[in-house]
């Protein structure tokens, strides 16, 4: 949530920045409760000493008349007492739900729109895949080539779930050890920062296998609930299936402080994530693109505020630096305030190029979320001269599975049917260059 200092201090700029996320979030009710709490806190204040000099004086009065008269105010206090703490009760209920519903500020460099419309493509790598045959799309590839099986996934669990099989299961365990190989290693983080021309250190990523599940008081701190149609949920436990690792890769410090030394601290997470798709009906039906189980490796941050915007520039530099040295076409775009999610401060997405859609589609998002998920989870850091501050956090998309498997599929299909193995990828699927011989 936004520090209330700053809402109290820049209304109107508060008010600029909902608007522009088409947030209807009532800020002048918003002030008005908390103008309410600070008031009332006040008043309480100036009763429960009125309360201490009241006992005070029962308890030095010897006359009984005297004395039975100071145990009445006592009792007309500690009435009025609970009356003010009931309004106080419902001035901080009311604060509390509007903070939590209102957006994070967008970046000052966040193009403003109403929807994707509004997005800017900010940079183009490689031109889109030319092919002297008639190229197929993934779905005519994965059926012809025993790779997806769709009708068997409908038939077990529903429409949108699919079997992935044989060599496309080994080339998603392929982009798996890639990513690892990236990721966790200083030498090779140390080669992507240098290429991208960053200053951030060059601090390994944690490997973590987090839970699939996640309460809902702690999905709400994430700020991730909403919309809360898109999630599966168990009744009977009072859980949700995650939509993305980051759900539960942002509260593993929930409550915690680090010290100013162990920032930044990077996570990795490779997951399934669930997600209902609701209001979606109709929309890429056909094969992986859009499932209501998918694969996805996840990246997390907590930095030092001051260092979180280069942190999101180092997760973009190690997203392309993948798509790149897998040969894959892509635009990088900067994600419009109208379509942004309500967390984050800035987005950039990379879309990745689908001969068989003929256009860019999304494989890749990265994340600045602030100070806005901290100050929900209480994560905080303690700085060298002892000031205590909220951590800024990112997430990001290393590979979501089955988007870039499509992407692959795609760009690299040969005139027989078959398909190349990238390059890089080629030393954990055997030494072996093609799909399909």
């Amino acid at each position: 949530m936004l520090d209330i200092n700053l809402i109290r201090e820049h209304p109107e700029l508060v008010k600029k920045g909902a608007a522009a996320k088409r947030s209807d979030v009532d800020i002048d009710k918003l002030l008005y409760a908390d103008e309410q709490r600070r008031k009332l806190i006040g008043q309480i204040q100036e009763f429960r000493a009125a309360q201490n000099v009241a006992g005070e004086r029962i308890a030095k009065e010897a006359d009984k008349d005297a004395k039975t008269k100071a145990v009445e105010e006592m009792r007309e206090l500690k009435e009025k007492m609970k009356t003010l703490e009931a309004e106080l009760a419902e001035a901080e209920t009311t604060l509390h739900a509007l903070l939590s519903l209102l957006p994070n500020m967008p970046s000052d460099d966040t193009p403003v729109g109403p929807d994707e419309s509004g997005n800017v493509v900010i940079r183009t790598v490689g031109e889109p895949t030319k092919f002297d045959f008639k190229p197929k799309d993934h779905v005519e590839l994965g059926e012809a080539l025993g790779l997806i099986d769709n009708e068997t996934g409908s038939e077990v669990a529903g429409a949108r779930f699919t079997y992935i099989k044989g060599d496309l299961a080994l080339l998603q365990n392929a982009l798996h050890q890639l990513a690892l190989s990236i990721l966790t290693d200083e030498a090779s983080l140390s080669a992507v920062i240098k290429e991208a021309g960053l200053d951030v250190p060059a601090t390994p990523f944690v490997p973590v296998i987090p839970p699939l599940m996640i309460k809902p008081e702690v999905f709400q701190r994430m700020a991730r609930l909403e919309p809360r149609e898109e999630r599966y949920h168990i009744p009977s436990d009072d859980l949700f299936l995650i939509g993305s690792a980051e759900h539960t890769l942002g509260p593993i410090h929930m409550d915690e402080t680090f010290a100013e030394k162990d920032l930044p601290r990077r996570y990795v997470a490779y997951t399934p994530a669930f997600r209902r798709e609701a209001g979606s009906y109709g929309k890429d039906t056909k094969g992986i693109l859009r499932l209501h189980q998918f694969d996805k490796i996840e990246m997390e941050s907590f930095s030092l505020p001051e260092q979180s915007r280069a942190e999101q520039d180092l997760f973009v530099a190690i997203q392309e630096h993948i798509l790149k040295i897998l040969g894959v076409p892509y635009q990088a775009v900067q994600v419009c305030t109208g379509d942004m999610g309500g967390p984050d401060s800035r987005q950039i997405d990379l879309e990745s190029w689908m001969p068989g859609q003929d256009k860019y589609r999304e494989t890749h998002t990265a994340d600045l979320m602030t100070d806005y998920q901290a100050r929900r989870l209480n994560t905080r850091v303690r700085r060298d001269g002892g000031e205590m501050q909220f951590v800024h956090m990112n997430d990001a998309t290393c590979i979501a599975m089955g988007r870039l498997l499509i992407a692959i599929m795609e760009n690299f299909q040969e005139a027989d049917g078959t398909i190349r193995i990238p390059k890089v990828l080629q030393t954990w699927m055997g030494g072996r260059t093609h799909i399909g011989k």
